[in-house]
Order: structure tokens, then C-alpha cells, then sequence
């Protein structure tokens, strides 16, 4: 449902009338006001999910019984009974938010000594103490902290990474290096601040059209069979062709920025090749790597590392792994790195933007012109000050000052910030370095109306393998099926290899089975586990996407699955809009309006059965599937609700895909039905449109023939 956010009773407290009877003196002061907002916070919880502002208020509540506490205690004015009686009462208080915090226990993490209290919540504060007759005291200036030096002893070498090392031990010499490392010595610029006019350009000489460095014309670019660079992407590559090397690629999602730097990388040899990554895209650059440049090898890092390849020419990182693997990644010998979702290092003081900054200047202290690429669709998201942290990666400038060839085109100029014209030719010296923003208006005949892009996660920890050893288990199970049927034969004649008949009829049985059980692991309860544990991954993605281009529409098929969505929307401060069956006419009508016509909704979550047909949600251009449907009609109905008559973008559905799981599986037997689906429907042949029965069948005989397969039945 529309969230909307309400006044708390601190406010309704401050705004009381005159006619109303004077208050007691235990309704005074300022406890009456905390139990007031407490039992509005515990009514609110018992209402799941928990909005932001309900845990804003709980924690501000928390504090200020702490510090009333703290404060009756101290007060030598009040007897001894007076101050037992206010105690009493604040405990009250602090029992009224246990039994809220047992209602949701992730309240609970608000109560830690090191729990970060925002901006709002300090507001907030001001407002329930006033409202409680104290004067709250002035808030010192934040300080900014540096982030603290990571420890040393959590630092990790993965083995393969030291077979690399003993392989490889001396890294031939760059001098390029040295000459890039030349400082150009500033000479009319000399003793003047340029940092701030370079950013204060970007607003005071604005021209309205997206910053865009000059591209050259697209060529041919190699690439595999089957695959082919839309124009814009091609631009990018030719540009690195012609030797540039650093760019912050901005275009709006949907347009291949990984395709493009892959393929950047390609031109310019940048290899090995380190891409720093949010956690949900990791998989997914390792499947991109292998369509766009399959005879390079991509590795991901998980965990310690134990699984990786050292000898990989991609090496693909989280961010939140950083801090484990920092010290080899900088001796590995990176001619190149890629930054994802760059805008996740825009504050300079956390430990991730720190440990790329330092990896990208190992990479250029040993590598005379090496490819830096910055991706992402939303540079700025606060102020323009979010540009110095990307700066500062693509080796533009240091803390204090332009470096290198910017400076160079600064002096170029002719001018200093005293003169107006200064601004819009620093503005262009910038872009010129390597901005590239596109937007899918600009370059709408280059992409297809309508695409499915699917992005494959990778399930870790105990949930994961939980799924994968269900799936074994599974197959296990048909397997033995499948050789008892064999046994029991009349025929003495061998069969080679799999008998296809007879691991469909295998397959059928387990499938009615399934369809009949109420209990036990089956293909069923599997996919729907598969759901739940991509659910975190899918939300996080949309929420990425609902910042970057707006409006998105989410599609699941399991009640948890939305509820775990919601819960990350809501847990993020964004705001959505919720279409579920069970929901009234009017409730339902309430959201889609909410959605289509409120800009502060960001997402609508829809269910797959109850919001796949007769819905016109066109104001997004951006779908994802967090779940699989059973049949292509069923997703095509999904996508159909923004692809519609009126729709003035390109539409992208992005398909989370759990790796290695039976979920890849449906994907598949999911496209290859597309093409029947068409043929059928538009009378070409005379094929029947498989149903939902047809592809779990063949689904559970693609996982027995994998099994049979796999213990060298040929």
C-alpha cells in the first residue's frame, strides 16, 4: 500500500487547544509525551512492514528514556519518593518498547551504543522535547571522521592468487608510468583554488543537455557470434580504440554500460582486469563476461577467496570484500579497472571509496596509461560534490588539485576563475576527460522497443547451499526412480544411453507427486525457496534501478517474497505501492494511483497472478522479475503492463536469475517457448502453446538427465 507518513501525537500534544481542562501533574512534562508516541509505534509495528518514520520514532523514544533517566537520577531537587515515581513510570516507557522491539526485533539494532541517529531522527528529537516543555539543547557541527585503518589480521591471500605470484614473480616495467606520473606545472593558475569553481561549473554553466564528451564515429567491433554492439556502445569502444582511457560512463541504465567496458577493456588489453562491484551484479559480470569476450576468463571472489582463479584476466569483487582482499589485489598487476554503480564511493570518508581510490592509484603508479571506467547512471545524488570521489578514481585530480592532462587543458584556456568565461570552459575541460551521459531518448532508434535482460545471482551462505543440496536430493530421488524402472524391464537387451521415454515417465510421476503432496522437498516448495532467497537480491537491484531512472515495477509470485521486498523498500526510506490479490477494488484502485500519479512512489510490487493482466503502468519503463512465471504468456502479460500503447521509452524487464539452480533451467525452457508461442499465435504452424504443466515437466527431466549425465550415463 501507498505509504504515507502521519503526525505523531508529540505534534498533536503542541497543538492542543485552550478549552481543554488543565492537564494534571502527571500528565505533564516530558514522559507523558514519550508514552504517548510508544504505544503509536507499538500499534504501528503490529502492522508489518515497519515504515521509516515508525523506526525513527521508536529510536528517538529510546533515547530520550535513556536521558530522562540519566537526568531524574542526577536531580538533586526531587525527593526521594518523587524521583522513585518518575522512574517507575520511565520504565514503563522502556517496557511498552521491549514488547515492541519483540514484535520486530530488527528495532533492535536501533538500540546499539553505535547506532547511527540521522538528521531526521535528531529533528525529531528537538520536536518531542520541546513538546514536553524542555529546551533542547544546541547540536554541535558533525565532525567528519576519518573511516578507521583496516586491520591487517582479517586480510586474506587466496592460494591460487600465490601460484600466480610464483609463477609470475617480477612485473615488467612500465615507463610510461614515470612520464604519465610528470605533473604539468601550473603556471597562470598558480595559487589559485580550482576544485570548487571545477564543480561549481557543472551549475553555474549548465547548458541542459547531458555532459557528453565527443565520440567518434562507430565501427565494426569483433564480436561473437550472435551478438551485436547497439551504435552508442560502439562509439565508446572506438573512442578507447583511439587511445582514451578514462571514462565515467553515465548513460541511464538499460544501455550496456558492462557491454561497453568489456569490450573497452578488449580494445585497450587492459588485462588482467579488476571490476570492483555491488554484491548483487557479481555473477551476472562473470555470465557477461563469457558473451561478450569468451576467450577471456572471469573469476568471482567469494568469501576468503578459496574458490577463485588467480590466472583469470577478470577479476570480479564485491565492495563489502574489499577490505579482506585489498592487499593482493594491489601486487596483482591490474592494467585496467571497472567501477560499478561508481556512486557508491561518493563519500570520500568510508572505508569502500578508500580502498578504491588506493587501487586505482597502485594500478596508475605502475601502469603508464591504464583503462579506469567509472559506470553509472546516477553520478550525483546529493550535490555536485559527489563527482570528487570518481574524480579522484579516474586520476583527474588529488585532494587538493586538477592532475595531469586537466590541468593541462585548464591552462589551455586562457582564463582564471575571476573571469565568467572560466566556468563553461572548465565545465567542457571536465567531459572532455571522459564524461559519456546518454540518455534511452537519445538513442531510441539504437535499442529495441521491448527487451528481457537477465541477471544472474549467485545464492551463498547456508541458504544457498540448502537449495543446491535440495536439488541433489531431488534428483537423487528420480534418479533411482529412473534405474528401478530399468530393472524391472522384461527385456534383457541393453540400453544405451538415456532412455528419454522413460525419464520423461520418471519425471511425469514426480511431478504428480509433487502436485499431489502436501509435504516434503519438491520442485515446488524449491522454486519457491529459490524466490525467497533471491527476494533480498531482487529488492536491492529494483531499489538501485527506482534511484537511477525512476519509477519501477516489481513482479513476484509468493506472498513472503513481496513482503521481503517491501520490507528492504521500506527499511531504505523508499517509498511503494503494493497490488495483491487479496486486496479490495478500491484499495487496489488507491495504489495504482498512488504509483502513476504520486512522484514521491518509486515502486510499485505487484503479484504475478493478481496484477499481470489489466493494469496500465506505463509511467515506469523499467520491470523487474523476481520470481519466474511457469509459462512465457504469463511474463509477456507481466511486461505488457508497461509495454503499452503510450509508452515513450524502450521498455527493460530484468529477469533475476538464481546461478547454478534449477531456476536457470526454467529460464530457458521459458525462451525457448517464445518462439512457439509466436508461430502459434500468429497462425504460422499449428503447434499448441505449452502450458505451465509442460516446461515444470521438462524441467524436472533436464534435472535427471543432468544427474544421469553426470555419473557417465551417455
Amino acid at each position: 500500500m501507498a505509504r504515507q507518513g502521519r503526525r505523531g501525537s508529540a505534534g498533536a500534544r503542541a497543538d492542543s487547544g485552550n478549552q481543554r481542562r488543565a492537564p494534571r501533574p502527571s500528565e505533564q512534562g516530558l514522559i507523558p509525551v514519550l508514552a504517548d508516541i510508544a504505544r503509536e509505534v507499538d500499534k504501528a509495528v503490529q502492522r508489518p512492514p515497519t515504515r521509516p518514520a515508525v523506526r525513527t520514532k521508536f529510536q528517538v523514544v529510546a533515547l530520550l528514556v535513556r536521558e530522562e533517566r540519566d537526568r531524574v537520577r542526577a536531580d538533586t531537587g526531587l525527593s526521594a519518593s518523587r524521583r522513585g515515581e518518575q522512574l517507575k513510570r520511565l520504565d514503563g516507557v522502556a517496557t511498552m518498547l521491549a514488547r515492541t522491539a519483540a514484535r520486530d526485533t530488527s528495532l533492535l539494532e536501533l538500540l546499539a551504543d553505535d547506532a547511527r541517529v540521522s538528521d531526521a531522527a535528531r529533528a525529531y528529537k528537538a520536536t518531542v522535547m520541546r513538546a514536553g516543555g524542555l529546551e533542547p539543547p544546541e547540536e554541535p557541527a558533525p565532525v567528519e571522521k576519518a573511516a578507521p585503518a583496516p586491520s591487517t589480521a582479517t586480510r586474506v591471500v587466496p592460494r591460487s592468487v600465490i601460484s600466480r605470484q610464483l609463477a609470475n614473480p617480477f612485473l615488467a616495467p612500465d615507463y610510461e608510468a614515470a612520464a604519465e606520473r610528470t605533473a604539468t606545472r601550473a603556471r597562470r593558475l598558480a595559487g589559485w583554488e580550482l576544485l570548487d569553481p571545477l564543480f561549481n561549473s557543472f551549475e553555474r554553466a549548465a547548458t541542459g543537455a547531458p555532459a557528453c564528451m565527443p565520440l567518434p564515429e562507430p565501427r565494426p567491433v569483433p564480436t561473437p557470434a550472435g551478438r551485436e554492439l547497439m551504435p552508442h556502445q560502439a562509439q565508446v569502444v572506438a573512442a578507447t580504440t583511439a587511445g582514451h582511457r578514462t571514462f565515467l560512463l553515465a548513460d541511464e541504465p538499460g544501455l550496456g554500460k558492462t557491454a561497453q567496458a568489456l569490450l573497452a577493456a578488449q580494445a585497450a588489453n587492459a588485462y588482467p582486469l579488476l571490476v570492483v562491484v555491488p554484491n548483487v551484479v557479481k555473477t551476472n559480470w562473470a555470465h557477461e563476461v563469457g558473451l561478450w569476450t569468451p576467450f577471456r576468463r572471469p573469476t568471482v571472489v567469494h568469501g576468503d577467496g578459496d574458490r577463485m582463479d588467480g590466472f583469470a584476466d577478470v577479476v570480479i569483487v564485491n565492495y563489502e570484500l574489499l577490505d579482506r582482499h585489498v592487499g593482493w589485489l594491489g601486487d596483482l598487476g591490474f592494467r585496467g579497472m571497472v567501477v560499478d554503480e561508481a556512486h557508491f564511493i561518493k563519500n570520500k570518508t568510508s572505508q569502500r571509496s578508500q580502498h578504491v581510490l588506493a587501487l586505482s592509484e597502485r594500478i596508475r603508479a605502475r601502469v603508464g596509461r591504464p583503462l579506469l571506467m567509472a559506470l553509472t547512471g546516477t553520478p550525483l545524488i546529493n550535490d555536485i560534490e559527489d563527482f570528487r570521489a570518481i574524480w579522484q578514481f579516474l586520476g583527474w585530480i588529488d585532494d587538493t588539485k586538477p592532475l595531469g592532462p586537466l590541468m593541462a587543458a585548464l591552462e589551455e584556456t586562457g582564463l582564471t576563475p575571476a573571469e565568467p568565461g572560466f566556468y563553461a570552459a572548465a565545465r567542457t575541460a571536465v567531459i572532455d576527460m571522459g564524461i559519456v551521459r546518454r540518455r534511452k531518448v537519445d538513442v531510441v532508434a539504437d535499442i529495441p522497443a521491448r527487451r528481457v535482460a537477465d541477471l544472474p545471482v549467485e545464492l551463498d551462505g547456508a541458504v544457498g547451499r540448502s537449495i543446491r543440496a535440495a536439488e541433489a536430493a531431488l534428483a537423487a530421488r528420480m534418479v533411482e526412480h529412473y534405474r528401478s524402472a530399468l530393472a524391472a524391464r522384461a527385456s534383457d537387451e541393453p540400453v544405451e544411453g538415456i532412455d528419454l521415454d522413460l525419464a520423461r515417465r520418471v519425471a511425469a510421476a514426480e511431478l504428480k507427486d509433487s502436485s499431489s503432496k502436501a509435504g516434503g522437498e519438491n520442485v515446488f516448495t524449491m522454486v519457491r525457496r529459490i524466490g525467497q532467497a533471491k527476494a533480498g537480491l531482487a529488492a536491492d537491484y529494483a531499489a538501485q534501478l527506482a534511484r537511477n531512472v525512476g519509477k519501477v515495477v516489481f513482479f513476484a509470485k509468493h506472498v513472503d517474497v513481496m513482503d521481503q521486498a517491501e520490507q528492504t523498500f521500506a527499511d531504505r526510506g523508499i517509498r511503494y505501492a503494493s497490488i495483491r490479490g487479496e486486496q479490495t477494488p478500491t484499495a487496489r484502485k488507491k495504489n495504482i494511483a498512488a504509483f502513476v500519479d504520486d512522484p514521491e512512489v518509486q515502486i510499485v510490487v505487484c503479484s504475478l497472478t493478481a496484477a499481470g493482466v489489466g493494469l496500465n503502468l506505463q509511467v515506469a519503463s523499467n520491470l523487474v522479475l523476481a520470481e519466474l512465471s511457469w509459462t512465457y504468456a504469463e511474463q509477456t502479460q507481466a511486461i505488457d503492463r508497461i509495454h503499452r500503447i503510450g509508452q515513450a521509452e524502450p521498455v527493460t524487464a530484468w529477469r533475476v536469475i538464481a546461478a547454478q539452480t534449477i531456476d536457470s533451467k526454467i529460464a530457458e525452457l521459458i525462451d525457448s517457448k517464445s518462439g512457439l508461442a509466436a508461430r502459434a499465435l500468429d497462425g504460422a504452424g499449428d503447434e499448441d502453446v505449452t502450458s505451465s504443466t509442460d516446461v515444470q515437466l521438462e524441467a524436472l527431466v533436464g534435472l535427471l538427465t543432468d544427474a544421469l549425465a553426470a555419473e557417465g550415463v551417455a
